[in-house]
């Protein structure tokens, strides 16, 4: 088990195995990584209108078919050019035993590393990009290509890899390991530390914050923090206002994740991340309807109970199935959904859609244009 014990909610650790699992059929099937959980490929977006601009589907409850949300700029712009650093700072660390205190002293050489790629995307986006000496491989981002690579399948860290560039400093969520790792890692005297933040529209700002108390920028993280809120506040009022608002008119979306090759079908539902998200993009998330709570395996009776008219998927995990007509032809209780008589499918990279990073608000730009936008 990759991931440590700590007072960590059993729901995120859920999402993190969810994806980790993704990241290691990806590995087995022969794939390439870093395309499937990391960037979107930035020539595949030219300019695009405002979503004010956009033309809207008549009804996006049925209208629309499959569409892939691509967010517009793989690129993370940094807050600071050059953010100030005061080190030592002691910082809590949501650790194998619960909280600790460590003192950091040094974050010249810094990994951070998670199973989304968010940390090594907030660290860059406050401005300390030029201390990562390496990466997961969910960070695919401009500018991190030619960093070394110390993690396999998504989720594994390999020691050898971490000592060989010599890091002073390892920020990690616990969604990447094994644990004895880590636990081998520090005792070689390197830094470790623990953030802990729930999913959700709430998670970068914290994030952002978190991270920056741990290079000693306090100022930075509250600079990122307030950017991505204020950005995530302009998005919402744009969906708000193309986002159908009558309740029989609202979209109702299920997030699904799914591995073909594994048999794995798990329904997302609230507290997951999955339920603000949807909640943000003027849905109504049909697994918490039905109450569900975190991840739970998909039965067809749940899911002809559900009966979305949209079901959102991790781009992946929809190509293990075959794409569309491969899923509709394993699972025939969805084609009794509005979601499966109507195509209407939306995918998304696995490291996003719900990485809850500095480039979520561009994730809820993206999968607004690809669930309300009549040329997608």
């Amino acid at each position: 088990m990759p991931f440590p014990r700590r007072r960590r909610s059993a729901l995120a650790v859920a999402v993190a195995v969810a994806v980790a699992v993704a990241a290691t059929m990806l590995v087995l099937a022969g794939c390439a990584p870093s395309g499937a959980l990391g960037g979107t490929d930035p020539e595949a977006v030219g300019e695009r209108p405002a979503l004010s601009e956009i033309a809207l589907l008549d009804n996006p409850r049925i209208d629309g078919g499959r569409a892939t949300a691509v967010i517009a700029d793989a690129a993370i712009d940094p807050v600071v050019d050059t953010p100030t650093s005061a080190l030592p700072a002691t910082v809590v660390s949501r650790d194998l035993d619960g909280d600790r205190d460590i003192e950091v002293t040094s974050a010249d050489r810094v990994l951070a590393l998670d199973i989304a790629g968010s940390l090594a995307a907030t660290t860059w986006a406050l401005g300390f990009g030029d201390r990562l000496v390496g990466r997961d491989v969910s960070t695919t981002f401009p500018g991190t290509d030619d960093l070394a690579l110390v993690t396999s399948s998504g989720h594994a860290v390999s020691a050898e890899s971490v000592l060989s560039l010599r890091p002073d400093l390892i920020i990690t969520d616990g969604t990447v390991g094994p644990t004895d790792v880590l636990v081998q890692l520090r005792t070689a005297g390197i830094t470790v530390v623990y953030v802990d933040v729930e999913p959700g529209l709430a998670a970068p700002a914290t994030l952002a914050r978190d991270v920056a108390a741990i290079f000693g920028a306090p100022e930075a993280g509250d600079l990122l923090a307030e950017r991505i809120d204020s950005e995530l506040t302009d998005v919402l009022g744009e969906i708000a206002a193309i986002a159908p608002s009558p309740p029989g008119e609202r979209v109702r979306i299920l997030f699904l994740y799914l591995r073909g090759a594994s048999g794995i079908y798990y329904l997302f539902g609230e507290e997951s991340g999955a339920d603000e998200l949807i909640d943000g993009l003027g849905g109504i998330d049909v697994a918490g309807e039905i109450g569900w709570t975190g991840l739970r395996p998909m039965t067809d009776e749940a899911l002809i109970a559900a009966d979305p008219d949209l079901i959102m998927v991790m781009s992946s995990g929809l190509a293990s199935v075959g794409g569309v007509d491969g899923l509709l032809a394993e699972k025939p209780a969805m084609a009794l959904t509005s979601a499966g008589q109507n195509r209407r499918f939306v995918d998304m990279a696995d490291g996003e859609v719900l990485s809850f990073g500095p480039r979520t608000p561009l994730v809820l730009d993206a999968l607004a244009r690809a669930i309300y936008g009549a040329d997608q």
